[in-house]
């Protein structure tokens, strides 16, 4: 059997990637929101690696004036065309400059911070918020624990297995996650399978394991202050969270949830 290897099934076809992760409530999006209003951020928001412009338009749909930004022409163009409000632009998140911008907040959602495989690419990501922000501006932002795989092989020891159906055509995933601990990065390897007759197809991806105090540290070097940084509750997080759920202080779940503040420019 030929496995074909490169690009990204889902990320390279964004509406397949909405059939794959439907997402009706925008969980993500209204978590986001909540926290923006909490801590009183004004109405204009970056949503940085913004994929196919789920939350964006959300948050657009809430008041906000939001500029969506994303490395991925194939995603940008499906926002454009399917969730409509924001002004979408290509940024790298390793680091970016839009120009005499300036933002209000900056919501980073569903472990985009995490594609920061290095300290230089995060310290990249922070400094561009750094700039891109108002004074007392907001970063916001939900990702994967890197504390959660300390003495824990759950999400580890079994390949998991997923499928569904789009247009007639049923997809079927097996996905292996393994700790690099020298790069410090958990991998992915995931070959997809579908019944109308195309190769297998493998891709490779992974994400920082960014420890809750090392992020603190990382945040504090650039001027920002933590207000939040806890488990849950959080749009991922297990029962589904609801608006006005009272926010926790610890990190042991496998989901990372911040809000810092611009306070100081270092």
């Amino acid at each position: 059997m030929t496995v074909h290897t490169g690009g990204n099934l889902l990320t390279d076809n964004p509406a397949l990637y909405e059939a794959r992760f439907p997402d009706p409530g925008r969980l993500a999006g209204r978590w986001a929101e909540s926290r923006l209003r909490h801590h009183g951020a004004g109405p204009r928001v970056l949503d940085m690696g913004c994929g196919t412009g789920r939350d964006a338009a959300h948050l657009h749909g809430a008041g906000r004036t939001v500029t969506g930004a994303d490395l991925s022409e194939a995603m940008l163009g499906h926002a454009r065309a399917h969730h409509r409000g924001p002004t979408y632009r290509r940024a790298d998140l390793h680091g970016f400059d839009l120009g005499r911008a300036a933002f209000d907040a900056v919501v980073c959602l569903d472990s985009s911070l995490l594609y920061c495989h290095t300290n230089d690419q995060l310290d990249g990501f922070l400094a561009s918020c750094r700039h891109a922000l108002t004074p007392g501006g907001l970063l916001v932002a939900e990702m994967r624990n890197g504390a959660y795989f300390l003495g824990r092989t759950d999400l580890l020891d079994t390949p998991k297995v997923d499928s569904f159906t789009w247009r007639d055509v049923n997809y079927r995933s097996a996905t292996h996650l393994f700790v690099d601990r020298d790069a410090q990065l958990l991998r992915r390897i995931r070959v997809w399978t579908a019944d109308d007759g195309t190769p297998p197809v493998e891709q490779r991806s992974a994400w920082r394991l960014l420890f809750p105090q090392e992020l603190r540290h990382f945040l504090a070097a650039h001027g920002f202050e933590v207000l939040e940084l806890h488990d849950g509750p959080g749009p991922r997080t297990q029962p589904p969270w609801r608006e006005g759920e009272s926010h926790g202080s610890t990190a042991d779940g496998d989901r990372l949830h911040l809000v810092a503040r611009l306070t100081a420019t270092p």
